[in-house]
């Protein structure tokens, strides 16, 4: 069954999140290469936590195109 508008565009702006915070991970990466070992470890702890957190959204998107979540219906005002 395909996607509703609603459903695509929800797993577009997922897809597109976890797309941008990958690469601020990877951003920060280089980043961290100029940085004080101490600085530099702390900086990709937090790296790590948002690569795992782009994982999951992308997991949602997944979710979203096999039906497991569905964005309901916007109520009209």
């Amino acid at each position: 069954m395909p996607l509703t508008k609603p459903n695509q565009q929800l797993r577009r702006d997922l897809k597109a999140i976890a797309f941008n915070l990958e690469q601020s991970c990877v951003d920060l990466g280089k980043l961290a290469k100029k940085l004080s070992d101490g600085d530099a470890i702390a900086l990709m702890g937090l790296v790590g936590t948002l690569y795992e957190e782009a994982n999951q959204l992308v997991g949602y998107a997944d979710e979203v195109k096999n039906g497991r979540i569905i964005r309901a219906a916007e109520q009209k005002k």
